[in-house]
């Protein structure tokens, strides 16, 4: 599998381990994460977030990216096999008894904080 592919996956992964950690992950995860990591167009990465995530939220969005040449669709099925089964490790992970909701939020505050200062850094 090539690099690109293998990135997608794993975009999709962490995604899915967020969603089901803090409940988040397209325009949180996926979206920065093909802009910043793998050099994607702003709006082809969020068409591409949106297609991953079409059913049921991302339909009519993802319509709108299509039509103008915005959406990998091969990038966007990985992510969303990705996003499946990351949102297991994530939900498997934050429902431990030894992670408490005080815990949940610090983590979700660091990595919100971690996001905005890479778009606010750049490269």
């Amino acid at each position: 599998m090539s690099n690109i592919l293998i990135q997608m996956l794993l975009i999709g992964l962490v995604a899915g381990v967020a969603g089901g950690m803090f409940g988040i992950g397209g325009g949180a995860i996926m979206v920065p994460a093909m802009v910043l990591l793998v050099g994607l167009d702003q709006k082809f990465a969020t068409g591409t977030s949106l297609a991953a995530q079409i059913l049921p939220i991302g339909i009519l969005g993802a319509a709108v990216y299509y039509r103008n040449g915005n959406i990998n669709i091969k990038y966007a099925v990985l992510i969303a096999i990705g996003l499946v089964i990351g949102n297991l490790f994530g939900a498997l992970f934050a429902n431990q008894p030894f992670i408490s909701s005080e815990t949940m939020k610090k983590l979700y505050g660091i990595f919100l904080l971690l996001i905005g200062l890479r778009y606010l850094i750049g490269r």
